[in-house]
């Protein structure tokens, strides 16, 4: 290669970086934002966002109004956290309203998709294909589409204004089924062939080849349904009736009424379990996008 080709693609290179870290640095602000005005007091943050400057407009005369926005706190609090944690019960009460909600739905939605995702890719039985495309057609349709549909069987079952209304469709929703699948897919064929020379059975292949090298799928599913689920607000609206039973990313919105300040803390507290999560699957997670599969 070329002095001036290497130059180029140094060039490109330091490019693509610093247009990366601009993207990353929008992306992270409004993250920033709420992590530092957590930390102010209601005061400071009522002098930021309440409060307004002059700038005058030398040519008309007139003034123009500006928000005085600042990015760093004058003096760390943690008043906004004792306000959410301590002194509003309601807050905790409905975050396990969450957890109690998203994690069932989590754990049983992969353990059904998983098991279901083994028998379309791995396994013949009549009208495979055709189940498969019905499986397609259903993860395709809107939510709106399958409300009426799921009001209606919550309704029969008589779990309406439980948390089971919202566990069930969840724990059966076809997204799971489809990620998984092509992930099994690319499982190399001669390997599951040779287990089955061994005497292993369908349950054996599973539990101890298909699960292991599909790691990077489950792990890339869990992080998508929490945060789908973590951010759910309409089945709640819909099937509960009774507030207590809410979780908490519909209280969210109304938590910051009267205090900002409280608004920021709460938001922050209630994004920690997804960053988290991504964190600590970051690996698998991020192998499991690049790929969607295992290369044979």
């Amino acid at each position: 290669m070329k002095l001036g080709e290497k130059k180029a693609a140094l060039l490109r290179t330091w490019l693509m970086t610093f247009v990366l870290l601009v993207l990353a640095l929008v992306m992270l602000f409004p993250i920033g934002i709420t992590f530092t005005n957590s930390l102010m007091t209601e005061r400071e943050i009522r002098i930021n966002y309440d409060l307004v400057g002059k700038m005058l407009d030398a040519d008309s005369g007139r003034q123009h109004e500006f928000v005085n926005l600042k990015l760093i706190p004058d003096w760390v609090s943690l008043e906004q956290f004792d306000k959410v944690l301590v002194q509003s019960p309601k807050f905790l009460f409905l975050f396990w309203n969450s957890v109690l909600m998203v994690v069932p739905i989590v754990f049983g939605q992969t353990a059904v998709a998983a098991l279901a995702a083994y028998a379309f890719a791995m396994l013949r039985f009549p009208g495979r294909d055709a189940l498969f495309l019905i499986y397609i057609m259903a993860m395709l349709m809107p939510f709106q589409v399958t409300l009426v549909p799921n009001y209606i069987m919550a309704d029969e079952l008589g779990i309406l204004n439980s948390a089971a209304a919202i566990i069930l469709p969840g724990v059966f929703a076809t997204y799971g089924v489809f990620l998984l699948r092509q992930f099994m897919l690319h499982i190399p064929a001669p390997l599951l062939e040779a287990a089955r020379l061994d005497g292993a059975g369908a349950g054996r292949i599973f539990f101890t080849i298909v699960l292991p090298l599909v790691k990077p799928g489950l792990a890339a599913l869990t992080v998508l349904l929490f945060v789908d689920y973590w951010n759910m607000v309409e089945q709640p609206l819909i099937f509960l009736d009774d507030p207590l039973r809410h979780p908490l990313s519909v209280y969210l919105a109304s938590i910051q009424e009267g205090a900002r300040g409280v608004g920021f803390a709460a938001s922050l507290l209630y994004m920690s379990p997804v960053v988290l999560l991504f964190l600590y699957a970051e690996s698998y997670f991020v192998r499991g996008i690049q790929s969607s599969g295992i290369k044979g």
